[in-house]
């Protein structure tokens, strides 16, 4: 067609309703056209390594796009998350690559560009903002909120359209490589943050992509991509519950199935997930996308799939629209089902109309569409420059540092005066690497490309000390690397330590993948002990009788042996970006007062599990096993650089109704000399219920900023629906009895109990129950 022919197309009309463009255009497509509207293609990927997805080397074939694109394209995978390549000139080769896939086919359709975005947009030169641990630890919605619209902004500015995050897996085993990724072990936590995240993103204009659903993170004994083995009821109260809400609340607009299989269904083939539960129930009108291979994956790794056409049919059977992130199955093995007569074009037909209506909320079926990218579109002639790291961006990432960062333990020796000699200790003590999570660029991508410069400036621990207690002499020593079992440089390190007033070790991980890193997609971990023989010289330096101040920057939490007693103190940072380094400096010298908070619990030993929070009465300490999995330090555990005091708590009522709701309040004061925050946190605990509980679970937190001396009261309002639960039946029931609402500044630190009976019948809930206690905080 001409482009006047083409702006001419029933589906080019702006004015028509949404639904009789995408009509009209599927009608005029033949079954290849459809079927090349569900596939992406990734260019430029190696097929001879693994690099940043599973099996990338065994399936990526290499395709003839003069032959593909006559049919159009769906998508195009990570054009600037491949290879190093200078933002500008990405833009502006994505905005040729644009032009010729409108121009090749007939209806001038281009393709929905996804890219990475999980720590920041995973570009060379993009901002490396801490992970979803680190934001987890700030427990403030509205900061991660903030960022995402920076990273959704970034996105937009160079053509990118779709963003593969957040992730929304709940912790059940901190030895699974991806914990990184994961904002926390509860699933109230993670819903608020990544729900804020995804309507950043979504504001922006760029369709978020929740992942992994559902059961990934549940995989037996940590393992990556191992099978999942959970009850129903696991996968209904803790699971999904933070699916739930994001689809609810966010306006998300896509989804990316898991990898794993849950009770021998693999969830890329599990219909009862993708279309029964998610659209049937939830209401989700977007696109379900499929992770990196997963389709194959039915017929290479679950063996549910006799050949790659079966598995295409199965997927898309059970509600997958696209494959990602190239094309290997939705292909010619799709085509020949149909053509088979196996499966149902109407299926296609289906998943099309699901991609094409996503296209055209974009406005890539507007005539006014145009292949610039906004970023070229500002820079005029001449070679296009874009700052994907402007000092906005830096800003945000050092916010969500210094709030991310966790005082676990302190003696008295924080904040740390301006000691004459330091010893900086560690195999993290001066490299960039440990402030990077594995879906970083440079971790990601960049580690397969050593001769290109990192395009960032990322300050180190040694540099940011000795900026900020410039007037001491800090010698640094690493005494070993971070998974090495070398024990050779043990003797310099004891020999800096000897001659240092105090000690700063610096451990923790290398973020990586697939066994390239000790944290990060595949880099799974056999115990909870720290790598190498980090634990080893951690006990050495703690035996010379010099006060250690342990930070950890870590992909996961560490039991850390008997620093968890003698440690002078212990600072946590979870790949904290590229503002890492100051926001722990700040940290140890006083400048930051920390008020980050443990979003998973610190182990008490390396073997014990689980070390989640989320336990039932049973998976805690007792007197029938002689394995103790108490924590060494909980969920929402942090302290800081003041003391509160937390007063006057009590309810509107001691009863309420199962439809009902209660009132619960506490006064907190800054009782301490200098300003700071403290995190109220919102426990239910039920002593008694038809079904086994956790013991206690997150409903509601505040995060609360107190001037010394001043006081606000904390009020939440707790709809019954709140303390909803999956009963013997399978169906959520609100449940009469008595229960107790705990006001506390960790899981483990509980302030106040306030009681409360629920009366009158047992009463079903369904998804539109309410999932939230309304908060309000007053200065008293």
């Amino acid at each position: 067609m001409t482009e006047t022919t083409l702006n001419d197309a029933p589906w080019r009309d702006t004015a028509a309703a949404p639904e009789d463009r995408v009509e009209t255009l599927i009608q005029a497509m033949t079954p290849r056209e459809k079927v090349a509207q569900l596939v992406g293609v990734w260019v430029g990927a190696n097929t001879e390594g693994g690099e940043v997805a599973p099996h990338q080397h065994e399936m990526n074939e290499a395709v003839d796009l003069d032959e593909l694109l006559p049919h159009g394209l769906g998508q195009l995978t990570r054009p600037f998350g491949t290879a190093p390549v200078e933002p500008g000139l990405g833009a502006l080769s994505l905005q040729r690559t644009q032009e010729r896939i409108t121009a090749a086919n007939r209806f001038g359709i281009p393709a929905l560009v996804h890219e990475e975005c999980l720590a920041g947009f995973a570009a060379w030169k993009a901002t490396a903002y801490p992970v979803p641990l680190a934001w987890g630890a700030t427990f403030n919605p509205d900061l991660v909120r903030t960022m995402s619209s920076a990273i959704g902004a970034d996105l937009r500015s160079v053509g990118v359209h779709q963003g593969l995050a957040p992730v929304l897996d709940v912790v059940r085993d901190a030895r699974w490589g991806r914990v990184e990724e994961t904002i926390g072990e509860d699933p109230y936590l993670i819903g608020t943050i990544a729900t804020a995240y995804v309507q950043g993103l979504e504001r922006g204009g760029i369709v978020a992509t929740l992942k992994h659903f559902v059961g990934y993170s549940a995989s037996k004994a940590g393992r990556n991509l191992a099978p999942v083995s959970i009850g129903e009821r696991e996968r209904a109260d803790v699971l999904l519950p933070p699916f739930e809400m994001a689809i609810r609340e966010s306006g998300v607009r896509s989804v990316m199935h898991a990898y794993t299989d849950i009770d021998g269904v693999p969830t890329a083939a599990d219909a009862s997930l993708l279309t029964a539960l998610l659209r049937d129930t939830w209401g989700f009108d977007g696109t379900v996308v499929a992770d990196y291979f997963g389709i194959a994956f039915l017929k290479e790794l679950h063996r549910v799939a006799a050949t790659l056409g079966e598995a295409a049919a199965a997927a898309l059977t059970a509600g997958v629209d696209v494959e990602l992130p190239t094309v290997h199955t939705f292909g010619e093995h799709l085509l020949a089902e149909i053509d088979g007569g196996r499966l149902d074009e109407g299926l296609v037909d289906r998943a099309l109309r699901r991609v094409l209506r996503q296209k055209l909320d974009l406005g890539l079926l507007d005539p006014e569409w145009s292949p610039v990218p906004p970023a070229l579109e500002r820079t005029g002639a001449g070679t296009p420059v874009v700052d994907l790291d402007s000092p906005g961006n830096r800003d945000i990432a050092r916010e969500l540092a210094e709030q991310s960062i966790v005082l676990v333990r302190n003696s008295g020796i924080l904040p740390l005066a301006a000691a004459p000699r330091i010893a900086l200790i560690g195999p993290n003590a001066d490299t960039h690497r440990a402030f990077l999570g594995c879906y970083s660029f440079p971790a990601h991508v960049g580690e397969q490309h050593p001769d290109v410069e990192i395009g960032l400036a990322i300050p180190t621990v040694a540099e940011a000390l000795q900026r900020e207690f410039g007037a001491s002499d800090i010698t640094i020593a690493a005494g070993c690397t971070i998974d090495g079992s070398a024990t050779t440089g043990f003797d310099e390190a004891l020999a800096v330590a000897g001659g240092a007033d105090v000690v700063v070790a610096v451990l923790g991980d290398r973020a990586g993948l697939f066994g390239r890193g000790t944290s990060g997609e595949g880099c799974d971990a056999e115990s909870l002990a720290l790598p190498g023989v980090q634990q080893q010289l951690l006990d050495e330096l703690l035996a010379t009788g010099k006060p250690v101040v342990v930070v950890l920057l870590t992909g996961r939490p560490y039991a850390l042996g008997s620093a968890i007693t003698d440690a002078a103190a212990i600072v946590q940072g979870f790949f904290p970006g590229e503002e890492g380094a100051a926001a722990v400096a700040g940290v140890l010298s006083g400048r930051i007062n920390p008020a980050g908070r443990l979003p998973v619990s610190i182990p008490g030993t390396p073997g014990a599990q689980p070390s989640t929070y989320l336990a039932a009465p049973l998976a805690q300490s007792n007197g029938v096993s002689n394995i103790d999995p108490t924590a060494a330090f909980a969920f929402g555990h942090g302290l800081g650089y003041t003391e509160f005091q937390w007063q006057g708590a009590g309810a509107t009522a001691g009863t309420a109704p199962t439809d009902g709701e209660v009132a619960v309040h506490v006064t907190v004061t800054n009782a301490g000399e200098r300003d700071g925050v403290e995190v109220v946190q919102l426990y239910l605990h039920d002593p008694v219920a038809s079904v086994v509980r956790p013991v206690q679970r997150l409903i509601g937190y505040a995060r609360v900023s107190l001037a010394a001396g001043s006081s606000a009261r904390v009020a939440f309002t707790v709809p019954a629906d709140v303390t909803s639960f999956t009963g013997r039946d399978g169906q959520r029931i609100v449940e009469p009895g008595e229960l107790e609402l705990r006001l506390g500044a960790s899981s483990s630190d509980i302030r106040a109990t306030v009681p409360l009976t629920l009366t009158g019948e047992v009463r079903r809930v369904d998804h539109t129950r309410r999932l939230h206690c309304d908060v309000r905080v007053d200065a008293v």
